[in-house]
């Protein structure tokens, strides 16, 4: 019985460190996502920053990508910034990678 619980104990384990880690590189993620697209939308230095920090902000709005990516979405719009949705999600996708990495490796 005692193995049953020593593998029930190690799974809730794993479980809290992939939740962990995910949420980690969700926000490296957001940051990289609010520092390319500050890029686009011609912001730089402390202005950059602190746009990655309302990209981040509103990951906090709903579960999931979608609040993130509405963010993006409306700002490219309101400043002209010719995106497709595909561009967006895509690279949003290739810097979660990057960001899972970077976790991973720290």
């Amino acid at each position: 019985m005692t193995s049953m619980k020593d593998r029930e104990e190690g799974f809730e384990r794993m479980f809290v460190l992939d939740e962990e880690l995910r949420f980690k590189a969700t926000a490296r993620r957001n940051r990289l996502l609010g520092l390319w697209a500050a890029e686009k939308l011609g912001k730089s230095g402390p202005d950059a920053e602190a746009y990655a920090k309302e990209v981040v902000v509103s990951d906090f709005e709903e579960a999931g990508d979608d609040d993130v990516f509405r963010k993006v979405r409306k700002d490219f719009d309101a400043a002209g910034v010719d995106q497709s949705d595909h561009q967006i999600r895509r690279t949003m996708e290739e810097l979660m990678a990057q960001a899972v990495e970077s976790v991973k490796n720290s």
